[in-house]
């Protein structure tokens, strides 16, 4: 989740008032030992990042059914629902695991003691009006237990395992929540009133081979779900425009036949097409009846999730995707008319579609028919191939937010990481790729990134890295994600794995090296549950290198680096010795650069290796060539806390 605004940084910024603490000694011991990964390797995860030979996963599929009843002061919305699910584990399951969301809105839920912004007593919460299982036909009533924000179902007899499947059967009904977190909601907004909804019905909760039932209530953070096919309808009042997640696949009825055209024309433009024209909201031509309800029927193959937004207000537009292998899909932003303006939601479907076609360029290609950016009431949040990023968000803002919010769509939305714990394997690769989505659209016009996530403060983001590096308080970005409090959230999770990615892209590895590792750590997992020692496996095995050095200092610890020029020293035999020394527990490879006395110079680039015995290494100047000065990282790639070491002259 990118929870963005306008408002500055506050969070990255108080950092550089915290006490910076006196530099640890650098210790090659600790800093060079073996790495160990917090999971063993597996017939489940292989050695070299992959799933493993006898790697499963169970599968949810539903179909949903849901009702939104609009109300002045409180409306709800009802649903029923079928999820067959599929045991592909290899034992019985006596019981099944559901997330039941909405509870986090109930007074007294977790979320609320543990800080994470719920109103208490806000509603009441997912009701469930009636839970059946169905095996061999027959359908019984289900016995049940709700605790906070889960749901577990006594099964009559055990599911088999190596591919058991059952049916669940729910009825439920929920109070929406008003404006909270960016998540899900309904508001005035710009004069007209949208519903955006998401974690909206009972979802599966994840059983994998690590935790058995990854029951983790849901206090406020992030998400781990399973994968399968949606086919759901949402019925609304007839004059509301539904925004949903994957294909509609009744447009002839919910849709005029002029906007059916203007769809089909869509899907072959590269230049967006208005579906509904700003003018033509609240006509009621722009509508294929007046009054009474319609039903709009999508459906979503191998999806972890689903989400929506509705109104009576919403402009559309629409163009097509260029996808590898001559592939396409359809970009679509819905909006209200007064947020149409040439800097703000009229050029939303340009970045989506840039961003989705630049993401599937790089990194793994767009799975989806279909790409939806929303400005509705909520903002900042993503769900597969759907992004709410509210109305209110103007021009380069919304730029970065579309960025961001639809590249979730790769992290976790096709990489099925357990964001729940690890929420730095969403938030911080997605904010790792939106820097070149920045650099690379329309010639940089919004580069570099700068939104609040990579480098706020505008400035070299390896100097506004420091302060949290120097930060005695400021968790690893391993800590687990519900532990993390909101001052650290995005200068941990976000800011700081994103910069750690690019340094290890641009300063460790090489492009050459880190982009086909990684793109075939996506390729591996993708629809999968990978885990963080899965995506360092992968990074090793994939680049041929061992980071057990980077891993630890910058994922496990919070250190810092300080490299410097101690000495230069001209011997007897015309040779001259630079001494580049590592005065605090973080290493990194760097450049040196020498500067010779005939005004030439001649950049030396130093492996980490360089420091692996010794806190020291020596670079050794043949005779016949006059130093003058040496700069170790001349271009300021990297975060050094200490500028002041980092050159030396000859009798300086």
């Amino acid at each position: 989740m990118a929870v963005l605004s306008l408002r500055p940084f506050l969070s990255a910024l108080t950092l550089v008032c915290v006490a910076t603490p006196a530099a640890a000694q650098y210790d090659p011991q600790a800093a060079f030992a073996p790495f160990e990964k917090d999971l063993p390797v597996t017939v489940y995860h292989a050695s070299d990042g992959t799933p493993g030979p006898q790697y499963w996963q169970n599968r949810a599929d539903y179909t949903i059914n849901a009702t939104l009843h609009p109300d002045a002061t409180a409306p709800t919305l009802t649903g029923e629902e079928v999820i067959t699910y599929t045991n592909n584990s290899p034992g019985p399951l006596d019981s099944l695991w559901l997330q039941l969301d909405q509870n986090i809105y109930k007074d007294r839920s977790r979320a609320v003691f543990a800080g994470g912004g719920a109103s208490r007593g806000q509603t009441d919460g997912m009701v469930l009006d009636r839970v059946e299982v169905e095996r061999d036909g027959r359908t019984v009533a289900a016995k049940y237990l709700v605790d906070d924000t889960r749901l577990q179902i006594m099964l009559p007899e055990s599911l088999a395992g190596d591919g058991g499947t059952i049916r669940v059967r729910i009825a439920w009904h929920f109070t929406i929540p008003g404006e909270w977190g960016g998540r899900m909601g309904w508001g005035q907004v710009k004069g007209g009133t949208m519903y955006d909804l998401a974690q909206w019905y009972p979802r599966m909760a994840v059983y994998d081979d690590v935790r058995g039932w990854d029951t983790a209530p849901f206090i406020g953070q992030e998400f781990y779900l399973e994968y399968g096919d949606f086919d759901y309808s949402v019925t609304v009042p007839a004059s509301m425009i539904v925004a949903g997640t994957g294909e509609l696949v009744n447009p002839g009825e919910v849709l005029t036949k002029r906007q059916q055209e203007r769809l089909a024309q869509a899907r072959t433009s590269d230049a967006t097409v208005m579906i509904r024209t700003p003018a033509e909201v609240g006509d009621p031509a722009s509508r294929p009846q007046r009054g009474g309800d319609l039903t709009w029927h999508f459906r979503m193959a191998n999806t972890r999730d689903v989400a929506f937004s509705a109104s009576p207000d919403y402009a559309w537009d629409a163009a097509r995707i260029n996808l590898p292998g001559g592939n396409s899909a359809l970009a679509m932003s819905v909006y209200p008319p007064q947020a149409a303006g040439a800097d703000g939601w009229a050029r939303s479907t340009e970045y989506l579609k840039d961003t989705i076609e630049n993401f599937s360029r790089r990194w793994y290609p767009y799975p989806w028919p279909t790409a939806v950016n929303v400005g509705g009431a909520q903002s900042g949040m993503e769900y597969p191939g759907l992004a709410f990023d509210g109305a209110d968000t103007p021009d380069t803002m919304l730029f970065w937010l579309t960025a961001h919010e639809l590249g979730h769509s790769w992290f976790p939305m096709i990489v099925g990481s357990d964001e729940r714990r690890h929420a730095w394997m969403d938030e911080g690769l997605n904010t790792f790729i939106d820097v070149y989505e920045s650099e690379d659209f329309n010639d940089g016009e919004f580069a570099p990134k700068r939104d609040g996530e990579y480098a706020p403060g505008g400035g070299n983001p390896v100097d506004e890295i420091l302060p949290l590096l120097q930060d005695a308080d400021a968790p690893p970005i391993l800590a687990r994600t519900d532990t993390i409090v909101e001052k650290y959230r995005h200068p941990l999770t976000y800011f700081k794995t994103a910069l750690g990615l690019v340094l290890l892209r641009e300063e460790i590895l090489g492009p050459e090296r880190f982009d086909p590792a990684f793109r075939r750590y996506i390729d591996a997992w993708a629809y999968k549950h990978p885990k963080p020692a899965d995506f360092f496996r992968a990074m090793e095995s994939g680049a041929g290198e061992d980071l057990s050095y980077f891993w630890r200092g910058w994922f496990a610890h919070n250190w810092s680096l300080d490299l410097g020029v101690d000495a230069i020293e001209a011997g007897t035999d015309g040779m001259t010795k630079i001494t580049v020394g590592s005065h605090d527990r973080l290493v990194m490879p760097a450049t040196l650069r020498v500067s010779y006395a005939d005004g030439s110079q001649e950049d030396i680039r130093l492996p980490a290796d360089s420091w692996i015995r010794n806190s020291a290494t020596a670079v050794t100047i043949p005779a016949g060539k006059t130093v003058v000065s040496a700069t170790i990282d001349p271009d300021h790639k990297l975060p050094d806390a200490n500028r002041a070491n980092d050159t030396a002259a000859v009798g300086g």
